[in-house]
């Protein structure tokens, strides 16, 4: 069997690391395809497409005799550049284990997030140094941040922290910006260092400060769209309600059967709903109600395209930017209460002890009976009487057992609470508290969870020929080993042990763990390094199992309102009930890559808009003095999260008193030169609070020893009397 292709992407990476393997002699076409095992017609023309898009970008030259060469030979890389707060970079050279490290005076015109060509030039030990020759292709050429009058000229000062350099605003290319302005800008051309990049306005948002202008700043900062363009918002307008006789008849009717929802108390789009009757054979028939997307956006379309372009909603502290236009999300496709809506289900029959007895997956009609804020159904499930008592009761006993047998079976207990402001009604920060999760909230997770399972475990059976057919999932790979260790030497410090023998163990491990330190001053800390020792979750076509979860088989098939992947899901599995053939892996690969990128860029924009509001919540807090405990622990400074309000801030290095201070990597601590003094995570310290930069939403402590010695036992101690060195615990 020939070698099968990857995607374009990838071969034109394979052909052009070949090609430089090859050194200055070059390589043929011929060699290139015997060395990379394509032999077929198809993979040929396949590899001919590549060289001659290498040749296009000029990332590949024709030599003599048909061979190729790559400019620069065997001393140069390419790469995509990160830009450290030094101003420094890291070249990540394809899984990263390989990284080239490029001082700030060798970055040349590259800018966080550029795919570079670069110059290997030694280095220091192990660590690979670099010199930027020139940038391949720029991640971003959208920039967003302040303007600035700088002696008699505008300059755009970007909001993220990795783009070191301030932008030069001709005076008629400004958009009439003022000294103030919150403005995006695009890169114009910039190819000598020496000279500041050069920015044209595009947009002015608003007055710097303004709590709408930020959060409109931070969306597109992050890429994210400020508003649906005028012939989405007009195609949504034009659909119609979709439940009538005729389409009712295509489906199963369950309206009479017993539905709520239980959602947060703000929540506008209701993309999910339960529903639960007694069987005549004792077995009790769950049914997991989702919204049916698909039956109102459909492939191609308008609403689709710009679905699929934004992947995903976005949660900032005070809005959500949805995937559809409102008339869809809060509308058509949410499952308001007492209204008949068109929707795609998973229907279960359980016993008593929720083994499944059987299931049927296709699309409904269904009716919600009530609503319930996640409050309301607590309460019930605390002891007060309510509409639909028994129900709520019911499902909460089955998810218990579910959850428990999950668990059992090796799923990461790590859910964390979510930081929520109080704001006032101009948006100003007036309070900061956690939003805790509770029994009415792991009722609703537990049979979302459960119809995620068995979607995917169903698609994975339809196997015609050795692999099942093409589909989105959800993935989870193994932790970081090296995180782990991190973790283990964590919980060492607080007296605790991480013992594991195998890998099968380490879930078990961290739950025992998290499980000891409930309740304590160290389980935030704790269960913070616990998640960042975790791979992130992507969607993928190509099934790994998903490891927090411990299921061999996940996907997203329940929020098609707020995700792309699991319209797609409801796509799929309509065509796969309807005995469709394969669909295509690489379209879908291509989604599930896109969908994963949009998924981070939106959780970087929320975070974004929590560390503003936490910087302008502390900003009229200036000078006064928190306890807090260590979160983070980088080369330029320790990081703390203050015990009373969440806030997070940072102590450089360099401002620790007494000493010089150095982050030793290995041993995962900060450690005074001359005293010895160290700082691990979770040690407790009291900072004050110094200063707060609102361009950048950053806010800097100094430390406040007050004659206290930092500890990890959870208290703060005394200095003893006649020592010179304080010492730990």
């Amino acid at each position: 069997m020939p070698k099968r292709p990857s995607d374009p992407a990838r071969l034109a990476q394979d052909v052009l690391s070949a090609i430089r393997r090859s050194g200055h002699a070059g390589i043929t076409s011929q060699q290139l395809a015997l060395q990379l095992g394509f032999k077929g017609k198809e993979n040929r023309y396949q590899l001919f497409d590549a060289l001659e898009a290498l040749l296009d970008e000029g990332r590949v030259q024709s030599g003599k005799k048909g061979r190729y060469v790559a400019p620069g030979g065997r001393d140069t890389v390419e790469g995509s550049i990160d830009i450290i707060s030094s101003g420094a970079g890291y070249v990540r050279i394809g899984g990263g284990e390989n990284d080239v490290f490029v001082h700030n005076r060798n970055v040349g015109t590259a800018l966080h997030g550029d795919r570079v060509l670069v110059k290997l030039m030694g280095g220091r030990g192990t660590r690979a140094e670099g010199k930027v020759l020139r940038v391949l292709e720029r991640r971003r050429t959208e920039f967003v941040g302040t303007i600035h009058k700088h002696q008699g000229r505008l300059i755009l000062v970007a909001d993220d922290q990795r783009v070191q350099r301030p932008f030069l605003i001709p005076a008629n290319e400004s958009l009439n910006a003022q000294d103030g302005d919150k403005a995006i800008i695009a890169l114009g051309e910039w190819k000598d260092s020496r000279d500041a990049p050069r920015g044209k306005v595009t947009r002015v948002l608003g007055r710097a400060g303004e709590h709408a202008v930020e959060m409109h700043a931070i969306l597109a900062e992050f890429g994210l769209p400020l508003e649906f363009p005028e012939s989405v918002q007009q195609a949504s307008e034009e659909i119609e309600d979709g439940v009538t006789e005729k389409e009712i008849a295509k489906r199963r009717d369950v309206r009479m059967v017993p539905t709520l929802t239980i959602d947060p108390d703000d929540a506008k789009d209701l993309d999910d709903a339960l529903s639960v009757r007694r069987l005549e054979n004792g077995h009790w028939e769950v049914g997991v109600h989702i919204a049916d997307v698909s039956h109102y956006v459909t492939p191609r379309s308008v609403i689709d395209m710009e679905a699929a372009n934004r992947a995903t909603s976005v949660y900032l502290v005070d809005r959500v930017v949805p995937m559809l236009p409102e008339r869809l999300s809060n509308n058509l496709c949410s499952l308001n209460a007492d209204t008949d809506k068109l929707s795609f289900s998973a229907i279960f029959e359980l016993d008593d002890r929720a083994r499944i007895k059987g299931e049927w997956f296709g699309r409904t009609v269904m009716r919600s009976r009530r609503r319930f804020a996640y409050a309301e159904a607590q309460a019930i499930i605390d002891g007060a009487d309510g509409d639909f008592k028994d129900e709520v009761l019911l499902l909460h006993r089955l998810a218990q057992v579910l959850r428990k047998e999950r668990i059992a079976n090796g799923a990461l207990e790590i859910g964390g609470n979510e930081v929520k402001f109080k704001l006032d009604e101009k948006g100003a920060p007036i309070g900061v508290y956690e939003k805790v999760m509770g029994p009415a909230n792991w009722l609703i997770e537990e049979f979302m969870l459960l119809a995620n399972k068995r979607v995917a475990t169903w698609v994975s059976k339809q196997k015609k020929g050795p692999a099942a057919p093409p589909f989105v999932y959800r993935v989870h790979d193994l932790p970081d080993p090296e995180k782990v260790e991190q973790l283990r030497a964590l919980a060492k410090s607080f007296g605790h042990s991480l013992v594991v023998h195998k890998d099968e163990d380490l879930p078990h491990a961290i739950n025992r763990l998290l499980h000891e330190v409930k309740g304590k001053e160290e389980e935030n800390i704790i269960k913070q390094v616990a998640i960042r020792s975790m791979s992130k979750a992507v969607y993928s076509t190509e099934n790994i199992g998903h490891y927090g979860l411990a299921f061999e088989h996940y996907t997203h098939f329940t929020s098609p309102i707020r995700r792309y992947p699991d319209l797609l899901v409801h796509r799929a599995l309509a065509h796969y009930l309807a005995g469709g053939k394969a669909l295509d892996r690489e379209a879908l690969e291509i989604s599930c890559t896109h969908s994963s990128r949009m998924e981070k860029q939106a959780a970087d924009a929320e975070r974004a808009s929590i560390r503003y509001k936490q910087a302008e919540f502390l900003l009229a807090r200036i000078g006064q003095s928190f306890e807090g405990i260590i979160s983070g622990l980088t080369n330029w400074g320790i990081y703390v999260e203050l015990r009373e309000n969440k806030c997070e801030g940072m102590i450089g290095l360099k401002e620790l008193p007494g000493d010089a201070f150095r982050f030793d990597q290995e041993r995962y601590v900060v450690v005074g030169q001359r005293t010895g003094r160290r700082f691990r995570l979770g040690d407790e310290l009291r900072v004050t609070i110094k200063a707060v930069d609102m361009d950048r939403r950053t806010v800097d402590f100094a430390l406040d020893d007050g004659g206290r010695q930092v500890t990890t036992s959870g208290k703060f101690q005394r200095k003893p009397a006649g020592k010179k060195k304080p010492g730990r615990r």
